[in-house]
């Protein structure tokens, strides 16, 4: 039986220890993919942490192997078409429409909506990666303040397999190079840590067994700056990137990701173009030469 029918085993966990809240993705049965209860649980433990004033940093973790593996494109747990308690955005109601009017409005809810709010939580957030980073899990790691990886992560945007141009928050260019970006999803191959860091991705690599430590080191660290101090200064470098641009080039690479659901919709046999999770792993797999 998955977490996901489990009522004692929550898909996000939250914990509060030292002024740090660590607020964790929980189906490490499924390399912690992200489906609508896992967005909304994140959401939630997110607004918990914001609201405590005793927490003055964030932890975004993955349980088990890897942090995440991504959009739930495939498992038992898939809930693309339950309705659930909605808190991000103000929008129209996604469940039980079909095409643009479902897809558009349900990820500029859980995506891009979420991950823009998340973005801004006024308190560090420190990303605590091990294993795979893909995706969608790209975009949990890219609206930290801080990421710190294990020697084995990896990251990876394979989604133009889809004919799709990147995840729906789309940050490439700003968290690493133009070109390297170009190079990361024309090949949807893997960057490890390493090369991520070597890029300013990550902000430091360190053993498996030395990343609880070295993450809860730095939140201690961070925890004794003043509040307030921290906010505005996490304000001040959020606002120096969209003046570079950020926020607007997400606009119009949304349009264009919404506008290759709907070509593959309209010539292949869904938005996705036929390849779901079992489709997607083995291709990475085959590119990352473990077949």
């Amino acid at each position: 039986m998955s977490n996901d029918t489990l009522p004692t085993e929550p898909v996000v966990t939250y914990e509060v220890r030292d002024a740090v809240a660590y607020v964790t993705l929980n189906r490490p049965e499924y390399a912690n993919a992200q489906n609508s209860k896992v967005t909304y649980a994140l959401d939630r433990a997110f607004t918990d942490a914001v609201n405590d004033d005793a927490v003055k940093v964030i932890v975004l973790g993955g349980n088990g192997k890897h942090f995440c593996g991504g959009h739930d494109i495939g498992t038992p747990g898939r809930d693309i078409h339950e309705s659930f308690e909605r808190k991000a955005v103000i929008w129209w109601d996604h469940v039980g429409s079909e095409g643009v009017d479902a897809r558009f409005a349900r990820e500029s809810e859980v995506y891009l909506g979420m991950c823009r709010r998340w973005r801004e939580i006024p308190k560090p957030v420190i990303a605590k990666v091990q294993g795979a980073c893909v995706a969608g899990g790209l975009m949990l790691a890219w609206v930290c303040d801080f990421i710190v990886a294990s020697e084995d992560a990896f990251f990876q945007d394979p989604v133009v397999k889809m004919g799709i141009p990147g995840v729906e928050y789309f940050a490439h260019p700003w968290v690493m190079n133009p070109r390297a970006a170009k190079e990361f999803l024309y090949t949807g191959g893997r960057f490890d840590a390493r090369r991520a860091l070597d890029l300013g991705m990550v902000n430091h690599v360190v053993p498996r067994d030395q990343l609880d430590a070295s993450v809860d080191e730095m939140a201690h660290r961070i925890a004794a700056m003043p509040r307030l101090g921290l906010a505005l200064t996490k304000k001040a470098i959020n606002q120096a990137e969209d003046l570079m641009g950020q926020r607007t080039g997400m606009d119009s690479v949304f349009g264009l990701h919404h506008a290759a659901h709907s070509h593959n919709a309209e010539v292949t046999v869904d938005s996705l173009a036929g390849l779901d999770a079992a489709a997607m792993a083995e291709s990475n797999k085959r590119d990352a030469g473990e077949l």
